[in-house]
């Protein structure tokens, strides 16, 4: 077995890793976009490293972005085999690609109609035609369920938590066993269930740390919001959180909902959710209720006071309204979307607070915001920031750096070798020191472009 790092190397996203069998298949695990800052952005337009026509199977750990974002890009590059993944993340999927193809073409749009754009004329990654197509590629299977993605390739989905439908992937060949962690979950989290146990022992593990060098906040982190909203809405501001429209902003209506239960919020305080593929994902989190860990009583009122803001220009009459408020939009980084329409309006006010719930990647809007940034360019202006700016990073659905040594403390075996990936390099290094001193397995980051190949064990007893 070989295995080539073609993305999340040096960094938190772009999630792409190509797997040759002893026997010639190839497969490529998760196909992410990159995110964040601009040279990480700009490795979207460059070629995949291999040739998408020559790959016999995709598989997907979740929907999210950075784990399925490139996709239609694959697709429109001339790969037309089949995409395995859950049922849920085929739903999901489905959802946030064509929201993206929608965004990458609005933004060009928009580009072209400013003039703020280095290219003339500006042009999306992909469109919402190569999303379609990519989506009719997609074939789900049960998780627990080995299946064959390729000839002389067995594989199998484990649910990992993190996000509905995630899963971690375990592929075999006739000589090899590689397990890919894709994104785990917190045992603790609010709205999804803990990651179960892989039941396969790996040759190979590659593993995410984007927790790898942190610890989940010990403050109560849904306790910390409600005093955020009340010292907000006391001076008369409103709250703003930018937020992912996918597990995420699910997440923060549950919060927020106990939070008006406990009387801690205002009963009659009125919660905005501007993000159609967040309405769109509720409903489709309402469809598979056994993956999550709410009692009927939450899943029958998750939606009860929150208004769904319909279009854009509902948007901008939100965003000049008076009195007190919580707005959910998206994106989760204010890289894109409805989002930057408040974000243009309530930065320069001191009333109003921004809140990010979780993991924000260096150079993105949201990550230079919770950095402490004093301006920020939103649709080719520059807007101060005079609105409070506060992070929760204890609201995210990963695992800490603890967690994930936990997860691979249950594996049945030592793996013969450890790849970390999708992480920061502080991170990830972090936890390649970790695994190395507290479990004995010998672990490295790799390079990007990166092949490690798996050598066939000696069972000779010499």
């Amino acid at each position: 077995m070989l295995v080539q790092i073609l993305g999340a190397a040096d960094c938190v996203t772009g999630s792409r890793h190509f797997v040759r069998g002893a026997d010639g298949a190839t497969v490529l695990l998760d196909c992410g976009l990159f995110q964040g800052w601009k040279p990480l952005r700009e490795r979207n337009w460059l070629p995949l490293g291999i040739a998408p026509h020559s790959l016999d199977a995709v598989i997907l750990s979740h929907a999210h972005l950075d784990h399925s974002g490139w996709l239609p890009a694959l697709v429109r590059e001339g790969y037309r085999g089949r995409i395995w993944c859950s049922p849920a993340t085929r739903d999901l999927a489905e959802v946030l690609l064509l929201d993206s193809a929608h965004l990458q073409e609005e933004d060009a749009r928009r580009a072209n109609r400013g003039g703020w754009t280095r290219h003339l004329p500006a042009r999306p990654l992909y469109t919402r035609r190569d999303a379609i197509r990519a989506i009719e590629l997609m074939r789900p299977i049960t998780p627990l369920k080995a299946f064959s993605p390729a000839a002389g390739l067995t594989a199998r989905l484990t649910p990992a938590g993190h996000l509905l439908g995630a899963c971690s992937v375990t592929l075999r060949d006739r000589l090899h066993t590689l397990v890919y962690s894709g994104d785990i979950g917190r045992s603790d989290d609010l709205l999804m269930r803990p990651p179960q146990t892989v039941a396969d022992a790996p040759d190979l593990l590659l593993v995410e740390s984007t927790y790898g060098d942190r610890l989940h906040d010990a403050p109560d982190e849904p306790a910390r919001l409600g005093e955020i909203v009340r010292r907000t809405i006391d001076r008369g501001g409103s709250v703003l959180m930018p937020t992912f429209a996918v597990g995420r902003a699910q997440m923060l209506m549950l919060v927020l909902q106990r939070l008006k239960r406990s009387g801690e919020l205002p009963a009659g305080l009125p919660i905005y959710l501007d993000s159609p593929m967040a309405q769109a994902a509720t409903r489709i989190h309402l469809a598979h209720p056994r993956l999550m860990r709410l009692s009927q009583a939450e899943l029958r009122t998750l939606c009860d006071g929150v208004t769904a803001v319909e279009d854009a220009a509902d948007s901008r009459r939100l965003a000049r309204r008076k009195g007190a408020a919580v707005i959910l939009s998206s994106s989760g980084m204010a890289t894109g979307g409805r989002v930057l329409t408040y974000l243009a309006a309530m930065a320069p006010e001191p009333r109003h607070s921004i809140v990010f719930p979780g993991y924000q990647v260096a150079g993105s809007r949201g990550g230079r915001l919770v950095d402490g940034a004093r301006e920020i360019k939103v649709m080719g202006q520059i807007v101060p920031v005079r609105a409070e700016v506060h992070h929760l990073r204890g609201l995210s659905g990963h695992a800490d750096a603890n967690g994930l040594v936990a997860w691979m403390r249950q594996l049945p075996a030592p793996p013969r070798q450890v790849l970390v990936v999708h992480g920061e390099p502080s991170s990830s290094d972090a936890l390649r020191l970790r695994i190395e001193r507290e479990l004995g397995w010998p672990a490295r980051v790799p390079r990007p472009g990166e092949s490690v190949a798996l050598a066939v064990a000696d069972t000779t007893g010499d």
